[in-house]
């Protein structure tokens, strides 16, 4: 029998755009009516273009995250909750800008040309180096994406691994993961975006890709056929989970205002209820042991 997929069917909900947006603005609201006077425009909260928070996401940037490459929209995980964060301090409209980075552009040390830019960034000593982070918004466990036909029967065991080809985007910590933890006796091929490595799982180049466990449900259930989503390494079980936080250039006062903006959607529920919208179910993704 071929390893289990999770049950059920992908629940990567949508409610309609209106109902979220009145759900979400309604909580935001709550916890936003005695804001600082510094949340726009103060000193401290200062943006790069006065009265205009500008947000970075990638190019392009993807399904479950950010809806067909749309942001301003608010529909995905992440465009909703920049939206939700802008909301809370007082940006709103056409007062918030979207521009486009590459994963590595953003995190490169010097200038930026956003206020935070949010691509599903790990929150790493390394990287916290060359820019700043906020507070995490995401957890999220590594998983495997396999070729159904690859998938060996009964539990799967790290060892079970040690003979795959490994794709993985460059820069990221599915690929120290995958060197750190996997060990595989292959040699690791590596590319610049994730598009690069489902590319070459589809085409039977690679046997399977190392990724986020939501984005590894969406490639499985949406967008190729015949993988499996084969197993999740959580913290307890020797695995790593990533904390995702909202990138800025080093030292930035906006961060503190930011990390108040995020406390405030986590304490009024709006987080809670974007992620439950956006993402996926997680339960029944096997746990791959290190056996």
């Amino acid at each position: 029998m071929l390893y289990p997929q999770p049950e059920g069917k992908p629940m990567f909900r949508r409610l309609t755009a209106t109902a979220l947006a009145v759900a979400v603005v309604s909580l935001v609201s709550c916890g936003s009516e005695d804001k600082d006077s510094t949340a726009q425009g103060g000193d401290t909260c200062a943006t790069i273009t006065p009265d205009v928070l500008t947000i970075g996401t990638g190019s392009p940037a993807y399904s479950p995250w950010v809806e067909n490459d749309a942001p301003e929209s608010g529909e995905g995980f992440e465009a909703a909750v920049a939206l939700a964060v802008a909301a809370e301090l007082g940006y709103e409209g056409d007062a918030v800008k979207w521009v486009r980075t590459t994963f590595d552009e953003a995190i490169a040390p010097g200038a930026k040309n956003f206020d935070f830019n949010l691509q599903q960034y790990s929150i790493t000593p390394e990287r916290s180096e060359t820019i700043s982070f906020s507070e995490p918004y995401y957890s999220s466990n590594q998983a495997i994406v396999a070729l159904t036909a690859n998938v060996p029967e009964g539990a799967i065991t790290i060892g079970d691994l040690a003979g795959a080809k490994f794709g993985v985007q460059a820069g990221t910590t599915s690929l120290d993961f995958v060197n750190e933890v996997i060990k595989p006796s292959n040699e690791v091929f590596v590319y610049d975006d994730n598009a690069g490595a489902k590319a070459a799982l589809e085409a039977g180049q690679i046997d399977a890709i190392v990724v986020d466990l939501p984005t590894a449900l969406y490639i499985s259930y949406v967008e190729i056929e015949g993988t499996t989503v084969i197993g999740q390494f959580p913290a307890a079980a020797g695995g790593t989970s990533d904390d995702f936080g909202l990138v800025f250039e080093k030292d930035n006062e906006l961060v503190a205002c930011v990390n108040t903006a995020l406390a405030a959607i986590k304490a009024s529920g709006a987080l809670a209820t974007i992620e439950q919208t956006w993402l996926s179910d997680n339960t029944g993704v096997p746990v791959i042991t290190l056996d």
